[in-house]
């Protein structure tokens, strides 16, 4: 009898599923599969209303740290009423980003009120606090089941921050692909209803590190969308802390 309690137990084992159960593992396993020293892409922003394009803007972005620790710096490039404008995030594992924007046309910085973070960012449906990373301490989870996303079977995980004033949002629900860890789909909720919907598309692998090189964020109020296209990825190049200051952040490129 005990060898058979004990052979079962082995089967059992064999059979049980060889993912992390809990909604916190998941989303660390997700992390923790993205994770680089520094990341580099040129991005197009196609803003788009009723189906027809309003306008297009081309930036720069560099990015270094850790997930939630970490520091990016975008710099538009096109079009030229745009060009210069540059946006420095500090990101924190304990609250909140510092962000700071430069506008070369009145030569000076000002920096972003966290009371404004809900704000679009220079047109595009992207909201200042769209553009911040969070760590998962920051962040209760709940695994809510699963469910395919255009044929990719998925984790469907609610999040809800714990700092409820720290962010526009009071909570989200991520689809993460079960084969590759991927976040797909983000829906952001503000007093229960969905606001924003960020999809992430044409996953590929870059340096071994599977990627969308495609982001969609739909503005389900306003009903526009922002089409984001990263371009000349790169991952772990060499990059200085001293490049992401807000002295820097002056620099005219």
């Amino acid at each position: 009898m005990a060898l058979m309690n004990k052979n079962l137990t082995l089967f059992l084992i064999l059979l049980a599923p060889a993912f992390p159960q809990s909604a916190r593992q998941i989303i660390a396993e997700s992390q923790k599969r993205g994770q680089v020293k520094s990341e580099r892409y040129e991005g197009l922003l196609q803003v788009l209303e009723t189906g027809r394009k309003i306008s297009s803007k081309r930036w720069q972005y560099e990015r270094i740290g850790s997930f939630g620790n970490s520091k990016a710096l975008l710099r538009f490039t096109a079009p030229p009423e745009v060009k210069g404008v540059a946006l420095l995030v500090v990101n924190h594992p304990d609250r909140a980003s510092d962000q700071w924007m430069w506008s070369p046309n009145i030569a000076r910085d000002r920096r972003i009120a966290l009371q404004d973070r809900s704000t679009r960012f220079f047109g595009t449906d992207f909201s200042f606090e769209d553009l911040e990373e969070r760590d998962l301490n920051q962040f209760d989870f709940k695994l809510l089941g699963e469910e395919a996303v255009e044929s990719a079977k998925c984790w469907r995980i609610e999040s809800k921050p714990r700092q409820s004033k720290s962010s526009q949002y009071t909570s989200s629900v991520i689809w993460i692909r079960q084969d590759n860890y991927v976040p797909i789909r983000v829906d952001a909720s503000a007093k229960d209803q969905v606001v924003r919907r960020l999809t992430y598309s044409q996953i590929e692998q870059v340096q071994n590190i599977w990627v969308a090189r495609s982001l969609e964020m739909a503005d389900l109020r306003r009903k526009s969308r922002t089409v984001l296209k990263l371009d000349k990825l790169e991952f772990n190049v060499p990059m200085k802390d001293e490049d992401f200051t807000v002295q820097a952040l002056r620099r005219e490129q």
